[in-house]
Protein backbone atom coordinates (compact mmCIF):
# COMPACT_ATOMS: atom_id res chain seq x y z
CA UNK A 1 0.00 0.00 0.00
CA UNK A 2 3.02 2.28 0.25
CA UNK A 3 2.92 2.50 -3.55
CA UNK A 4 -0.68 3.72 -3.45
CA UNK A 5 0.17 6.33 -0.83
CA UNK A 6 3.12 7.48 -2.91
CA UNK A 7 0.84 7.63 -5.94
CA UNK A 8 -1.57 9.91 -4.07
CA UNK A 9 1.31 12.13 -2.97
CA UNK A 10 2.59 12.30 -6.52
CA UNK A 11 -0.84 13.23 -7.88
CA UNK A 12 -1.23 15.99 -5.30
CA UNK A 13 2.23 17.37 -6.00
CA UNK A 14 1.58 17.29 -9.74
CA UNK A 15 -1.71 19.14 -9.21
CA UNK A 16 0.15 21.77 -7.19
CA UNK A 17 2.76 22.18 -9.90
CA UNK A 18 0.13 22.51 -12.65
CA UNK A 19 -2.40 24.51 -10.63
CA UNK A 20 -5.03 21.77 -11.06
CA UNK A 21 -7.99 21.52 -8.69
CA UNK A 22 -8.87 18.05 -7.37
CA UNK A 23 -12.21 16.38 -6.62
CA UNK A 24 -11.60 13.83 -3.85
CA UNK A 25 -13.69 10.68 -4.15
CA UNK A 26 -13.72 7.42 -2.18
CA UNK A 27 -16.69 5.11 -2.75
CA UNK A 28 -18.58 8.11 -4.18
CA UNK A 29 -21.56 7.12 -2.01
CA UNK A 30 -22.08 10.67 -0.75
CA UNK A 31 -21.72 12.52 -4.05
CA UNK A 32 -25.11 14.18 -3.42
CA UNK A 33 -23.87 16.06 -0.35
CA UNK A 34 -22.48 19.58 -0.43
CA UNK A 35 -22.34 21.78 -3.50
CA UNK A 36 -21.70 20.33 -6.93
CA UNK A 37 -18.20 18.89 -7.13
CA UNK A 38 -15.60 20.31 -9.49
CA UNK A 39 -11.99 19.47 -10.35
CA UNK A 40 -10.09 16.47 -11.65
CA UNK A 41 -11.00 13.21 -9.86
CA UNK A 42 -8.60 11.98 -7.19
CA UNK A 43 -9.82 8.47 -6.42
CA UNK A 44 -9.13 7.06 -2.97
CA UNK A 45 -11.20 3.86 -2.97
CA UNK A 46 -8.19 1.66 -3.80
CA UNK A 47 -6.30 2.98 -0.80
CA UNK A 48 -7.89 0.47 1.55
CA UNK A 49 -7.18 -2.14 4.20
CA UNK A 50 -7.06 -2.53 7.97
CA UNK A 51 -3.57 -1.67 9.20
CA UNK A 52 -3.93 -2.59 12.85
CA UNK A 53 -6.61 -3.89 15.20
CA UNK A 54 -6.29 -4.41 18.94
CA UNK A 55 -9.57 -5.89 20.21
CA UNK A 56 -8.46 -5.79 23.86
CA UNK A 57 -7.58 -2.10 23.56
CA UNK A 58 -10.70 -1.36 21.44
CA UNK A 59 -8.58 0.40 18.80
CA UNK A 60 -8.64 -0.01 15.03
CA UNK A 61 -6.50 1.69 12.37
CA UNK A 62 -7.42 1.53 8.69
CA UNK A 63 -6.74 3.30 5.42
CA UNK A 64 -9.27 5.92 4.45
CA UNK A 65 -10.59 4.07 1.40
CA UNK A 66 -11.52 0.97 3.41
CA UNK A 67 -15.22 0.09 2.96
CA UNK A 68 -17.19 0.24 6.20
CA UNK A 69 -18.54 -3.23 5.43
CA UNK A 70 -15.00 -4.65 5.67
CA UNK A 71 -14.45 -2.92 8.99
CA UNK A 72 -17.80 -4.09 10.35
CA UNK A 73 -17.06 -7.70 9.38
CA UNK A 74 -13.69 -7.64 11.15
CA UNK A 75 -15.14 -6.05 14.28
CA UNK A 76 -18.10 -8.47 14.37
CA UNK A 77 -15.72 -11.41 14.67
CA UNK A 78 -14.68 -9.97 18.05
CA UNK A 79 -18.18 -8.91 19.12
CA UNK A 80 -17.34 -5.24 18.51
CA UNK A 81 -18.66 -2.41 16.34
CA UNK A 82 -18.27 1.20 15.25
CA UNK A 83 -20.21 2.99 17.97
CA UNK A 84 -21.30 5.81 15.64
CA UNK A 85 -23.10 3.22 13.45
CA UNK A 86 -22.66 5.21 10.21
CA UNK A 87 -24.67 4.60 7.02
CA UNK A 88 -23.18 2.04 4.63
CA UNK A 89 -24.93 3.37 1.50
CA UNK A 90 -25.15 0.03 -0.26
CA UNK A 91 -21.70 -1.05 0.90
CA UNK A 92 -20.00 1.81 -0.95
CA UNK A 93 -19.30 4.05 2.06
CA UNK A 94 -15.66 4.29 3.14
CA UNK A 95 -14.10 5.16 6.46
CA UNK A 96 -12.49 8.37 5.23
CA UNK A 97 -15.64 9.58 3.50
CA UNK A 98 -17.67 8.93 6.63
CA UNK A 99 -15.37 11.20 8.62
CA UNK A 100 -15.20 13.80 5.85
CA UNK A 101 -19.00 14.04 5.77
CA UNK A 102 -19.31 13.48 9.54
CA UNK A 103 -22.13 10.95 9.29
CA UNK A 104 -23.48 8.95 12.19
CA UNK A 105 -26.42 6.66 12.83
CA UNK A 106 -29.56 7.10 14.96
CA UNK A 107 -27.68 6.65 18.22
CA UNK A 108 -25.36 9.64 17.91
CA UNK A 109 -26.61 11.61 21.00
CA UNK A 110 -25.99 8.53 23.15
CA UNK A 111 -23.07 6.68 21.53
CA UNK A 112 -21.25 9.61 19.91
CA UNK A 113 -20.18 10.59 16.41
CA UNK A 114 -17.21 9.34 14.42
CA UNK A 115 -15.36 12.51 15.48
CA UNK A 116 -15.90 11.59 19.14
CA UNK A 117 -14.16 8.23 18.60
CA UNK A 118 -11.33 9.53 16.40
CA UNK A 119 -7.88 9.06 17.90
CA UNK A 120 -5.79 10.38 15.05
CA UNK A 121 -5.17 10.32 11.32
CA UNK A 122 -2.69 10.83 8.51
CA UNK A 123 -3.31 13.56 5.96
CA UNK A 124 -1.82 14.88 2.74
CA UNK A 125 -2.06 18.66 2.98
CA UNK A 126 -2.13 21.28 0.25
CA UNK A 127 1.66 21.51 0.25
CA UNK A 128 2.08 17.90 -0.75
CA UNK A 129 3.22 16.85 2.73
CA UNK A 130 2.08 13.59 4.38
CA UNK A 131 1.48 14.44 8.03
CA UNK A 132 0.32 12.56 11.11
CA UNK A 133 -2.09 14.13 13.62
CA UNK A 134 -3.05 12.59 16.93
CA UNK A 135 -0.82 10.49 19.14
CA UNK A 136 2.05 12.96 18.80
CA UNK A 137 -0.46 15.79 19.31
CA UNK A 138 0.60 17.59 16.14
CA UNK A 139 -1.37 20.76 15.56
CA UNK A 140 -1.22 23.57 13.07
CA UNK A 141 -0.04 27.04 13.98
CA UNK A 142 -3.50 28.11 15.11
CA UNK A 143 -3.50 25.40 17.77
CA UNK A 144 -6.45 23.38 16.43
CA UNK A 145 -6.86 19.63 16.65
CA UNK A 146 -6.43 19.04 12.93
CA UNK A 147 -7.72 15.47 13.03
CA UNK A 148 -11.13 16.55 14.32
CA UNK A 149 -11.25 19.47 11.90
CA UNK A 150 -11.63 16.91 9.11
CA UNK A 151 -15.07 15.92 10.42
CA UNK A 152 -17.53 17.59 8.07
CA UNK A 153 -14.82 19.35 6.01
CA UNK A 154 -15.79 17.19 3.00
CA UNK A 155 -12.21 16.90 1.83
CA UNK A 156 -11.57 20.64 1.60
CA UNK A 157 -8.66 20.55 4.08
CA UNK A 158 -6.64 17.65 2.73
CA UNK A 159 -6.55 14.02 1.64
CA UNK A 160 -7.19 11.67 4.57
CA UNK A 161 -5.09 8.54 4.10
CA UNK A 162 -5.35 6.72 7.44
CA UNK A 163 -7.54 6.84 10.58
CA UNK A 164 -7.38 5.39 14.08
CA UNK A 165 -10.63 4.95 16.01
CA UNK A 166 -11.95 3.69 19.29
CA UNK A 167 -14.45 0.85 18.80
CA UNK A 168 -17.05 -0.53 21.19
CA UNK A 169 -18.50 -3.91 22.23
CA UNK A 170 -21.82 -4.94 20.69
CA UNK A 171 -24.63 -4.57 23.30
CA UNK A 172 -25.87 -7.78 24.91
CA UNK A 173 -29.52 -7.00 24.18
CA UNK A 174 -31.39 -4.60 21.92
CA UNK A 175 -35.11 -4.04 21.46
CA UNK A 176 -37.41 -1.31 20.19
CA UNK A 177 -40.57 0.12 21.72
CA UNK A 178 -43.18 1.90 19.60
CA UNK A 179 -46.33 3.84 20.45
CA UNK A 180 -48.63 6.27 18.74
CA UNK A 181 -48.50 10.01 19.49
CA UNK A 182 -48.28 13.42 17.83
CA UNK A 183 -45.03 15.28 17.19
CA UNK A 184 -45.30 17.78 20.05
CA UNK A 185 -45.99 15.03 22.58
CA UNK A 186 -43.17 12.92 21.13
CA UNK A 187 -40.63 15.74 21.51
CA UNK A 188 -41.61 16.24 25.13
CA UNK A 189 -41.46 12.49 25.78
CA UNK A 190 -38.08 12.02 24.09
CA UNK A 191 -36.59 14.81 26.20
CA UNK A 192 -38.13 13.42 29.38
CA UNK A 193 -36.88 9.88 28.77
CA UNK A 194 -33.42 11.02 27.67
CA UNK A 195 -32.91 12.44 31.14
CA UNK A 196 -33.43 9.10 32.84
CA UNK A 197 -30.59 6.67 33.67
CA UNK A 198 -31.91 4.03 31.28
CA UNK A 199 -30.32 2.20 28.29
CA UNK A 200 -31.88 4.46 25.64
CA UNK A 201 -29.72 4.52 22.49
CA UNK A 202 -32.06 5.95 19.82
CA UNK A 203 -35.32 7.91 19.71
CA UNK A 204 -37.24 9.18 16.70
CA UNK A 205 -40.74 10.17 15.61
CA UNK A 206 -42.30 9.44 12.23
CA UNK A 207 -45.88 9.18 10.93
CA UNK A 208 -47.49 9.76 14.35
CA UNK A 209 -45.37 7.08 16.04
CA UNK A 210 -42.56 7.34 18.58
CA UNK A 211 -39.76 4.76 18.32
CA UNK A 212 -37.37 4.09 21.20
CA UNK A 213 -34.36 1.77 21.01
CA UNK A 214 -32.99 0.21 24.18
CA UNK A 215 -29.51 -1.37 24.11
CA UNK A 216 -27.15 -2.66 26.75
CA UNK A 217 -27.13 -5.29 29.46
CA UNK A 218 -30.07 -7.67 29.03
CA UNK A 219 -31.35 -7.04 32.57
CA UNK A 220 -31.35 -3.27 32.10
CA UNK A 221 -33.00 -3.41 28.68
CA UNK A 222 -35.72 -5.84 29.68
CA UNK A 223 -36.33 -4.08 32.99
CA UNK A 224 -36.81 -0.75 31.21
CA UNK A 225 -39.11 -2.33 28.59
CA UNK A 226 -41.36 -3.54 31.40
CA UNK A 227 -41.69 -0.09 32.95
CA UNK A 228 -41.92 2.12 29.84
CA UNK A 229 -45.13 2.12 27.81
CA UNK A 230 -45.12 0.87 24.23
CA UNK A 231 -45.22 -2.30 22.16
CA UNK A 232 -42.06 -4.24 21.35
CA UNK A 233 -41.42 -4.24 17.60
CA UNK A 234 -40.87 -7.69 16.14
CA UNK A 235 -38.12 -6.45 13.81
CA UNK A 236 -36.96 -3.25 15.43
CA UNK A 237 -33.39 -3.56 14.13
CA UNK A 238 -34.65 -3.42 10.54
CA UNK A 239 -36.39 -0.11 11.29
CA UNK A 240 -33.22 1.52 12.64
CA UNK A 241 -31.15 0.13 9.79
CA UNK A 242 -33.57 1.57 7.22
CA UNK A 243 -33.53 4.88 9.06
CA UNK A 244 -29.72 4.92 9.10
CA UNK A 245 -29.54 4.08 5.39
CA UNK A 246 -32.37 6.52 4.53
CA UNK A 247 -34.42 3.71 3.02
CA UNK A 248 -37.69 4.44 4.83
CA UNK A 249 -40.61 5.62 2.72
CA UNK A 250 -40.11 9.14 4.08
CA UNK A 251 -36.84 9.43 2.13
CA UNK A 252 -38.23 8.16 -1.19
CA UNK A 253 -38.83 10.50 -4.12
CA UNK A 254 -37.11 13.52 -5.63
CA UNK A 255 -38.36 16.22 -3.24
CA UNK A 256 -35.49 18.18 -1.60
CA UNK A 257 -34.38 16.83 1.78
CA UNK A 258 -33.51 19.41 4.45
CA UNK A 259 -31.60 18.62 7.62
CA UNK A 260 -32.12 20.69 10.77
CA UNK A 261 -29.69 20.53 13.69
CA UNK A 262 -31.43 22.17 16.66
CA UNK A 263 -31.87 21.91 20.39
CA UNK A 264 -33.92 18.78 21.18
CA UNK A 265 -36.30 20.98 23.19
CA UNK A 266 -37.01 23.30 20.23
CA UNK A 267 -40.71 23.63 19.40
CA UNK A 268 -42.08 21.70 16.44
CA UNK A 269 -42.40 24.08 13.47
CA UNK A 270 -44.36 23.84 10.22
CA UNK A 271 -46.61 21.10 11.64
CA UNK A 272 -48.37 20.47 8.32
CA UNK A 273 -45.10 19.67 6.51
CA UNK A 274 -43.60 16.15 6.24
CA UNK A 275 -41.10 15.67 9.09
CA UNK A 276 -38.97 12.93 10.61
CA UNK A 277 -37.62 13.81 14.07
CA UNK A 278 -34.46 11.88 14.93
CA UNK A 279 -31.70 11.95 17.57
CA UNK A 280 -34.24 12.61 20.32
CA UNK A 281 -35.38 15.74 18.47
CA UNK A 282 -31.98 17.31 17.74
CA UNK A 283 -31.84 16.16 14.10
CA UNK A 284 -34.98 16.92 12.11
CA UNK A 285 -35.55 15.98 8.48
CA UNK A 286 -37.96 17.98 6.30
CA UNK A 287 -39.10 17.14 2.77
CA UNK A 288 -40.26 19.58 0.12
CA UNK A 289 -39.64 22.80 -1.78
CA UNK A 290 -38.86 25.63 0.63
CA UNK A 291 -36.93 28.89 0.49
CA UNK A 292 -33.56 28.41 2.17
CA UNK A 293 -33.62 31.90 3.66
CA UNK A 294 -36.91 31.22 5.44
CA UNK A 295 -35.72 27.88 6.77
CA UNK A 296 -32.50 29.50 8.00
CA UNK A 297 -34.56 32.07 9.90
CA UNK A 298 -36.55 29.22 11.43
CA UNK A 299 -33.34 27.43 12.47
CA UNK A 300 -31.77 30.64 13.79
CA UNK A 301 -34.77 31.17 16.06
CA UNK A 302 -33.97 27.87 17.78
CA UNK A 303 -30.21 28.44 17.93
CA UNK A 304 -29.69 25.76 15.28
CA UNK A 305 -28.76 25.32 11.63
CA UNK A 306 -30.31 23.93 8.47
CA UNK A 307 -28.76 22.52 5.30
CA UNK A 308 -30.05 21.27 1.97
CA UNK A 309 -28.88 17.70 2.46
CA UNK A 310 -30.01 16.19 -0.83
CA UNK A 311 -31.72 17.36 -4.01
CA UNK A 312 -32.58 20.91 -4.97
CA UNK A 313 -30.09 23.36 -6.46
CA UNK A 314 -26.55 22.13 -5.77
CA UNK A 315 -24.95 25.08 -7.58
CA UNK A 316 -26.08 27.54 -4.92
CA UNK A 317 -25.28 27.50 -1.22
CA UNK A 318 -26.55 24.39 0.57
CA UNK A 319 -25.16 24.87 4.10
CA UNK A 320 -26.38 27.32 6.72
CA UNK A 321 -24.98 30.82 6.21
CA UNK A 322 -22.06 31.70 8.45
CA UNK A 323 -21.47 35.04 10.17
CA UNK A 324 -18.48 37.03 8.91
CA UNK A 325 -16.12 36.04 11.78
CA UNK A 326 -16.79 32.35 11.11
CA UNK A 327 -16.19 32.86 7.39
CA UNK A 328 -12.85 34.47 8.18
CA UNK A 329 -11.92 31.53 10.40
CA UNK A 330 -12.86 29.03 7.69
CA UNK A 331 -10.73 30.90 5.18
CA UNK A 332 -7.75 30.95 7.56
CA UNK A 333 -8.02 27.20 8.11
CA UNK A 334 -8.24 26.59 4.38
CA UNK A 335 -5.22 28.80 3.77
CA UNK A 336 -3.20 27.01 6.46
CA UNK A 337 -3.87 23.49 5.18
CA UNK A 338 -4.60 24.06 1.47
CA UNK A 339 -2.99 27.39 0.51
CA UNK A 340 -3.52 26.95 -3.25
CA UNK A 341 -7.12 25.81 -2.81
CA UNK A 342 -6.77 22.60 -4.81
CA UNK A 343 -8.92 20.28 -2.66
CA UNK A 344 -12.68 20.13 -3.36
CA UNK A 345 -13.00 23.86 -4.13
CA UNK A 346 -16.44 25.25 -3.34
CA UNK A 347 -17.80 21.93 -2.07
CA UNK A 348 -18.75 23.41 1.32
CA UNK A 349 -19.38 27.04 0.36
CA UNK A 350 -19.13 28.98 -2.88
CA UNK A 351 -16.76 31.45 -1.21
CA UNK A 352 -14.37 28.79 0.16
Amino acid sequence: MADLTNSLLEQVRQALAEGTQLNLSGGNSKFFMGRQATGEPLRLAGHSGIIGYQPVELVLTARAGTPLTDIQATLAEQGQMLACDPPLFGGQATLGGTLACHLSGPGRPWTGSIRDHLLGLRLINGRGEHLRFGGQVMKNVAGYDVSRLQAGAMGTLGVITELSLKVMPVPDRTLTLVREMDADTALAEMNRLAGQPKPLTAACWLDHHLYLRLSGAASAVEGTARTWPGDIMEDGEAFWQQLREQQLGFFAGEAPLWRFSVKPTAAHALPDAPWLLDWGGSQRWLRGEFERVKLEALADATGGQVSLYRGGNRLGEVLHSLPVPMQQLQRRLKAALDPQGIFNPGRLYGWL
